[in-house]
């Protein structure tokens, strides 16, 4: 069986391993306050080129996501995304437990547009009754999304233009970020996302790491007492140098960006066997995840030897799957399920 349910199927980068092996036995102070983890931080800054940049640490997406939507906002106040957006679909209500209604926009392809969140804020501030409804304060949004497409460049600008006029603060998941900046169809660097939105984070569980991922912080209000709410959400880490040093380790001698690049490689070179069969896809997409359209017979047929997650119903006898290239794919894997296309 070879596996292409996701992109974390895999452990960690070997030179990660190796960092953490050699640096095992020696003593640091606790809670990320540690020499690796500010190193780390100060990688981060200057691969974004702003050094007032706040930078944290945490385990995983689901954390980072509902700490700094919590740290943002107040107890009546929600947060716009995507129906697909991963907040509200993937994570069990987790923002919603948190005391902050998830607020879903309209999306055919996992993005939302600069009108649409100026639309929701004229509907919210022109309705009469406004103050017995839950107020939209944030704007959250993957790169790339659920469904493997990405922002461009200017779609984000237009986004965090919007939500400088309706006083929104715009929160980027980069759980994939890395396979983001790597398409073949990105137009962005790490520092055209730090400048253009209140708090990002850079995805590690997906993207090499063992667990991790890193919240960065432009926006000044958002900057104070985050650590508290770290804490708070049981996410301050008491060996936060394990983060620090896979951190370090990503961002040393491009890294991050050479093993996202080994991703799309061959998500590319599958994409072309796909297309080759006949298939077709439920969303077009050039990072990682595919999202083909299959007949069901033949999801029958592949399933014992293959890995994929369902997505949907797409007609009587064809479904939606997802297929998911990562750092460590195999090359011979990717040929092995290229020869069992041809075959069935």
């Amino acid at each position: 069986m070879i596996l292409f349910q996701c992109d974390y199927n895999e452990g960690v980068h070997p030179r990660i391993l190796e960092r953490l092996i050699s640096t095992n036995e020696e003593q640091t102070v606790g809670y990320g306050e540690d020499e690796y983890c500010e190193k780390a931080r100060d990688m981060i800054r200057r691969k974004c080129k702003d050094s007032s940049l706040a930078v944290h640490f945490l385990v995983g997406g689901t954390q980072a996501n509902l700490t700094v939507i919590d740290a943002a906002l107040r107890s009546h106040q929600g947060v716009l995304c995507a129906v697909s957006g991963h907040i509200n679909v993937h994570e069990t209500g987790a923002v919603e437990a948190c005391g902050h209604k998830v607020m879903g926009l309209a999306s055919g392809d996992g993005k939302i547009t600069a009108m649409q969140v100026k639309d929701a804020y004229n509907a919210h501030v022109e309705d009469s009754s406004f103050e017995h409804m839950v107020q939209p304060k944030m704007v959250y949004i993957s790169n790339p999304t659920e469904l493997g497409t990405i922002y461009s460049k200017q779609e984000l600008q237009e986004l965090y233009a919007a939500c400088k006029e309706c006083g929104f603060y715009l929160f980027l998941d980069g759980a994939r970020l890395g396979y983001g900046l790597a398409a073949p169809d990105n137009d962005m660097t790490m520092e055209d996302i730090a400048a253009n939105t209140d708090v990002f984070y850079i995805g590690g569980t997906k993207v090499g790491a063992l667990f991790g991922e890193a919240v960065v912080i432009s926006n000044e209000t958002l900057k104070k007492d985050f650590r508290y709410f770290i804490k708070q959400r049981g996410g301050m880490l008491a060996k936060g140098r394990l983060l620090g040093i896979q951190f370090e380790e990503l961002m040393k001698d491009g890294l991050y960006e050479e093993i996202s690049a080994h991703a799309i490689s061959l998500a590319e070179r599958l994409r072309g066997a796909f297309e080759a069969q006949g298939y077709s896809y439920l969303v077009k997409n050039r990072t990682n995840q595919i999202f083909v359209i299959m007949p069901d017979a033949v999801l029958e047929k592949i399933k014992s030897e293959v890995g994929f997650s369902y997505q949907q119903r797409v007609d009587e006898t064809h479904s939606a799957v997802r297929f998911c290239t990562s750092w460590a794919t195999k090359e011979e894997n990717v040929e092995r399920l290229i020869a069992i296309l041809e075959r069935v």
